[in-house]
Order: C-alpha cells, then structure tokens, then sequence
C-alpha cells in the first residue's frame, strides 16, 4: 500500500481552486500556507500580464507548474478551427513568458460533429502548434475529461485515447495530464498509466474527489476524502512509473468556493496528507 505523503513539497493548487482570491491573494496565501506549486489559469492575466505573474510567483517561493488551459480545437468552419489554433499559439506565449513548462490542453468537441471527426479535428490542431510549442520551450499535455463531456468539452475521454494522439504525433514535446476526476472509472486505466510512463508522455498528476451524489457536473468536486475515487491507489499507479512531479489540486466547488477560504484551504491541505 503507498504510504501518504510525507509533507507538502508536492502540493500544488490551481489557482482555480480558491477562485474567490484573487491572484495576488492566492499566491500570498498558497506560500504562507506551505504550498510548493501553482498551476496559473489564463484568466489570472487579467490585472497581470503573464510575465509579471511569473515573477511574483517565483518571488513568493513557489514554483509555476503549469498553465491552464490551451484547447478546443474542433468546430464546424474551417474559420473557427483556424481561430482556435490561433488562440493556443498565444497560449504557448503566454505560458513561455510565464515560466510554465506546460499548457494543459482541454481538447474539445464540436457538438454536431462525429466524435471521429473532433478527434481527428484535435490532432490536426496540436501538430500545427507543436512546432511554436517546441521553439517556445513549452510542452503540451493533453488532459482526458471525463465522457460526461464527449458532446461539447472534450472528445478526448481516455488516457488511451490521448496515448494514441501521441503516439501519432511522436514529438517529445506533447504528453498527458492525469486527472483522477475525469479518469477514475476506467477499468484499464492502471494500464494506460503504465504505458503512458513507459512512453515518457505522462506529464501532470492532478486530484480531487468524486462526491456522491454530484450536484453538478462542472463545479461539484469534492476535497480528496469527501468522495469515492481511490485516489491514493492511482497516485501509486503514477508514481510506479518513475513520475516525480507536482500532486496538482483542482477543485471547481461552488460549495467551497461559497465559504471561508482561508479554512477551505486549511482542509485542503489535511486532506491532502490524509488522503492524497
């Protein structure tokens, strides 16, 4: 059995987490409260340009791990597709001017399409930015979502699914975002796992947890321990194949986000050693 983990040098937060704070805040908050990571969501531009966060990250102590999010590829027009791609060279700016050695691709889905098209739709898109991602010195990591979101977030649902998009492309600057949210229910995942880690391609580890019952598809995640995913078993699955990285927290909750979150961090934070 994998033990817990022993302190806090793992622990990132995306800042969407306590998306009450604002960034500034959030920053200040994560490193007096331990917090080694932050993963820097392109909303948080806002009042700071990328470059400027990344500076008042690394001087607050923590590390930029990575940026969200990229993505959403597929559409119906040739226009939109060419619109998208030009969205994520500015996100490969962005996240190179940040500091982040990632973007986080939300693939998307194009309702109406096939699930065939999307994804092929998806791989066209990454191979036509993966030339700028590799000059930027910034790689991509395709997240699998959930297929509760086939129909219009991501036609990208399986961490094998992902694996195949890279397997094609075959850059080394692409790879997978493991998210215990969108990928608990698979019964091969342990084995996606483990290829993905052979194959070098697996990229970020983020948790939360599974309430049951969910209230809401989108912004009803649970602290790890307050749901049914087994979050402690897929970290060792990641961790068996050498993977090092960041254990990222992403929790969208209007719960939480309804209350204190100088205590919701706190309990993050528990529940993390407890249960992470």
């Amino acid at each position: 059995m994998i033990p817990p983990p022993r302190d806090l040098s793992r622990l990132c937060l995306h800042t969407m987490t306590t998306r009450p704070w604002a960034f500034e805040e959030s920053v200040r908050r994560y490193a007096a409260a331990g917090v080694r990571g932050v993963t820097v969501w392109r909303s948080d531009f806002a009042r700071h340009g990328p470059a400027a966060a990344g500076e008042l990250i690394r001087a607050s102590g923590l590390r930029v791990v990575s940026l969200c999010r990229g993505g959403f590829f597929p559409a119906a027009s040739p226009g939109d597709r060419a619109k998208a791609v030009d969205d994520n060279l500015r996100c490969i700016d962005e996240a190179a001017a940040l500091g982040a050695p990632h973007v986080v691709l939300v693939c998307g889905s194009a309702p109406g399409l096939p699930l065939a098209e999307s994804r092929a739709q998806i791989t066209e898109g990454i191979a036509s930015v993966l030339t700028h991602a590799a000059a930027c010195g910034v790689k991509l990591a395709i997240e699998p979502l959930h297929p509760m979101y086939a129909g219009d977030r991501s036609a990208v649902n399986t961490v094998g699914q992902a694996r195949a998009i890279c397997n094609q492309l075959k850059s080394p600057w692409l790879g997978i975002a493991v998210d215990v949210y969108h990928t608990w229910w698979d019964d091969g995942l342990e084995d996606e796992i483990g290829s993905a880690g052979r194959e070098g391609t697996l990229l970020a580890f983020h948790i939360s947890d599974w309430r049951v019952p969910t209230t809401d598809l989108l912004e009803d995640r649970g602290i790890m321990g307050e749901g049914c995913i087994p979050i402690r078993q897929i970290r060792g699955w990641v961790e068996g194949t050498g993977f090092v990285g960041f254990n990222e927290v992403e929790i969208f909750s209007r719960r939480h986000w309804a209350g204190d979150q100088e205590r919701y961090l706190e309990d993050i934070k528990a529940a993390y050693l407890a249960h992470a």
